[in-house]
């Protein structure tokens, strides 16, 4: 038997994601998606990783060569602990190795080594992955985290009663399939609940946290720990998909219904995207919300802002059933379906689009 611990400063690793550096022997993952790769030789794939829940049943997630991910649950909280994230590889083949968060701030983890076994030959780790020069990156809430994704029985239904985030998959999440399908980066600034403003929305109750909180934070929840702050610098995307809308109607749905309220949400949501584009100013934005079940009158406000910045480089896109697909989340097969129109509307865009 042969057994290689890898520390996760290892030059030959690669992360996808807004992950946490502080330490960098004990990484932390908190966005939805966010991943370490690797190449790797071996027959079983294990890390030591510690959690810290928030809600929910927590899990890892591991795919290998791109192929459908298994997942794993995490179930010591606060104390590190050995996780088998797979066994029984091909150790005669090199393998592509994706570990990844497939929640959001129902918990956060760091994980401080992968350890490769094999029993006939010596486990290895190869040369670094090289990532996608194409680069994405979507700020929006559950549905773009995947959440209850795989409950592929309810699709077209609402969610099923006491699920707790054991169908949630950043994996199957629209935004996920749509970077796989471009072979392009993503970075998943999502969280379920999440609305534009603060004190709207569903997330971090009973004090509401929105969109305009998070979306410049690394660590973003303090539930859990306290909040921190992203380096913008460390990533600049070339597609930004902006996909919030549909939680801001809590508690109270008034766009189209009240004036004043509907005109300060539709300034937000504009000082929003004009932060961002300061931000990346090169970047095409994408505006748009999910066919999730939500009025119609927010799709309208976001296609009169986007109208305002008469710019090609700011769209407004909507999905055939947008709005009226579902009264649940969105599953596996509705997820791909969302993709492939999401993905050819990108494509429409040109190719320089890509281009830094």
């Amino acid at each position: 038997m042969s057994k290689l611990s890898i520390k996760m400063n290892d030059p030959r690793l690669a992360f996808i994601g807004r992950v946490d550096f502080t330490d960098p022997l004990k990484p932390m993952f908190t966005w939805p998606g966010s991943s370490v790769e690797l190449k790797a030789v071996a027959e079983k794939i294990s890390v030591k990783i510690k959690n810290y829940r928030n809600c929910y049943h927590n899990y890892v997630g591991i795919s290998v060569n791109g192929e459908d991910p298994k997942k794993t649950e995490i179930t010591e909280l606060k104390e590190e602990t050995e996780v088998v994230l797979i066994d029984g590889l091909d150790a005669t083949k090199e393998s592509r190795i994706t570990i990844y968060k497939p929640m959001d701030a129902a918990h956060f983890y760091e994980i401080s080594e992968i350890i490769l076994e094999a029993k006939d030959k010596e486990a290895e780790l190869l040369e670094k992955p090289e990532l996608p020069a194409r680069r994405m990156e979507v700020f929006g809430d559950s549905v773009s985290a995947g959440e209850v994704s795989e409950a592929v029985e309810y699709a077209g239904k609402p969610d099923p009663e006491g699920h707790e985030g054991i169908y949630s998959n950043s994996w199957y999440g629209y935004s996920f399939m749509t970077a796989r399908k471009l072979g392009a980066q993503l970075y998943d600034e999502a969280q379920g609940g999440a609305a534009l403003f603060d004190k709207t929305g569903w997330f971090h109750g009973p004090d509401y946290v929105g969109m305009e909180t998070i979306y410049n934070k690394l660590r973003f929840n303090d539930q859990i720990m306290p909040m921190t702050d992203w380096d913008f610098a460390r990533y600049t995307p070339h597609v930004v998909v902006i996909a919030i809308g549909q939680n801001d109607a809590n508690p109270e749905n008034y766009m189209g219904n009240d004036e004043e309220k509907s005109k300060k949400w539709k300034d937000g949501y504009k000082k929003f995207i004009e932060t961002l584009r300061e931000k990346y100013p090169k970047a095409q934005f994408i505006l748009t919300t999910t066919i999730l079940c939500h009025s119609k009158e927010w799709d309208d406000a976001i296609d009169e802002v986007a109208k305002s910045f008469n710019d090609k480089k700011v769209q407004h896109f909507l999905y055939t059933n947008n709005g009226t697909g579902t009264p649940g989340h969105i599953r596996k097969p509705e997820a791909e379906v969302m993709s492939d129109e999401l993905a050819a509307f990108i494509n429409s865009l040109g190719e320089e689009i890509w281009q830094d």
